[in-house]
């Protein structure tokens, strides 16, 4: 955690805050629509009005840095950032690492196909002899090498155009977060289609360092976090960007 220190692209430059406030530093990919997006040059999403929402409870300032999303967990674990505002997944690898914050968005990994094969494809069983395409530094690769059949999947790690690849028949199917899945297959002019149920409920939240100040840092925003569930403010900003309610479990 950084009192005075904001990360730009180029170096890192004291900072003083008119009103002594501490100034964080959030992750966040900017490129993962609904939750992290620049549109018109503005970094917009759920994560970006989560995390102005928090800032307003313990009245820190926010300086939002933008990398790849493969990048995040190193400069988490660096000190270049003070958390992760991306839709991390909680696994008990990342558990043994890193302080979680209580869960936001709760979840569930989703199939999803080239609009037209959603008979081909109904389960994680359906997935044997197929190539299945998951985002480089999610959790998805490791659900699925989990699945008993694992060996027979052939699994790819993409940076981008998971959906494209899949759509254009490159990939046989990708795995993602259902809500997100949803709300791409929504805007995107790309055939895509479900392909069954999600296969493994997600709980996403925030990770900091394991130390003592991570924990601190761990406890103020949970403290933030509970209060946002209780006055509202967290389902108004999920009704906002998902026209539901995905803070709460189903």
């Amino acid at each position: 955690m950084k009192k005075s220190l904001t990360i730009t692209a180029l170096a890192l430059s004291a900072t003083v805050s008119a009103a002594g406030a501490e100034t964080l530093n959030v992750g966040m990919s900017g490129g993962y629509f609904p939750f992290t997006f620049v549109k018109l040059d503005e970094l917009q999403g759920f994560e970006v009005d989560f995390i102005t929402a928090i800032a307003a409870e313990t009245g820190d300032d926010v300086n939002f840095v933008t990398m790849s999303f493969s990048g995040l967990i190193g400069a988490l674990e660096t000190g270049k950032i003070d958390t992760i505002a991306n839709q991390i997944t909680i696994t008990p690898e990342r558990e043994a690492k890193f302080a979680f914050s209580q869960p936001y968005v709760f979840d569930g990994a989703q199939i999803v196909v080239k609009k037209g094969n959603e008979d081909s494809i109904t389960s994680v069983d359906d997935l044997s002899g197929k190539t299945v395409a998951v985002n480089l530094g999610s959790n998805f690769e490791q659900l699925l090498n989990e699945l008993p059949n694992a060996a027979e999947i052939d699994i790819r790690t993409y940076e981008s155009n998971i959906a494209q690849d899949t759509a254009l028949g490159r990939v046989d199917a990708f795995v993602m977060d259902r809500v997100s899945s949803a709300q791409l297959i929504a805007e995107s002019p790309l055939p895509l289609a479900f392909a069954g149920k999600p296969f493994s409920e997600i709980r996403n939240a925030l990770p900091f360092r394991n130390d003592d100040e991570g924990a601190e840092l761990r406890d103020r925003f949970d403290a933030a976090i509970t209060t946002l569930k209780e006055n509202g403010t967290l389902a108004d900003i999920s009704q906002k960007w998902f026209g539901t309610d995905i803070s709460v479990a189903e």
